[in-house]
């Protein structure tokens, strides 16, 4: 039997080169998919608030319902105004027109007349308790949305500080909702 100097197998270091070069290949990857990824997330959220107001815009026509939308630093809901006492209240047993939670990575930044609204991180109260007291502010939502299917005009970014990245939805009077890039923005 004869036995050669070398077999044909790979040394402990060769095995540790082709892992490191194989671990680069994939953080590069993976890097690429997040950042990527996160441009379809901010997308993703401002196209569930488009659809989630044409929701709310089809229920006001065909119910003849005002709604309103509030909007927080990370969250959003729909309330509806009430006729008979005069108020705003949150939308109760419509799964659809809930409260919303951002990813916690986001936030929004609402523009009305060209002017930045500074949100709350919480809602504010619908009810005041107090009838017509002087004083008190009286609960309005940000934005309308009418029974005959307009709507206060708004900017919503949606905003990752991360990596600054953002996305905006505009609403004119018509109640036309529409997702603009940035650079139409300026």
């Amino acid at each position: 039997m004869h036995l050669r100097g070398r077999s044909g197998g790979f040394t402990l270091v060769e095995i540790l080169v082709v892992i490191v070069i194989i671990s680069i290949v994939m953080s590069i990857a993976m890097l690429s998919i997040t950042l990527a990824g996160g441009d379809n997330q901010l997308r993703d959220e401002a196209q569930r608030v488009i659809s989630l107001v044409d929701v709310a815009q089809d229920e006001s026509l065909l119910q003849g319902r005002e709604f309103g939308l509030e909007f927080m630093q990370g969250s959003y809901r729909f309330v509806e105004f009430n006729p008979l006492t005069q108020q705003w209240s949150e939308v109760i047993g419509d799964d659809t027109l809930r409260q919303r939670e951002l990813p916690e990575e986001l936030e929004l930044e609402l523009f009305i007349e060209e002017r930045r609204v500074i949100l709350k991180t919480d809602p504010a109260r619908t009810e005041s308790g107090e009838e017509d007291r002087p004083g008190i502010e009286r609960y309005a939502p940000h934005v309308l949305i009418y029974s005959s299917g307009d709507m206060s005009p708004f900017e919503l970014h949606f905003v990752r500080r991360v990596d600054d990245s953002l996305v905006a939805v505009q609403g004119d009077a018509a109640g036309v909702l529409e997702i603009v890039s940035p650079e139409d923005l300026m």
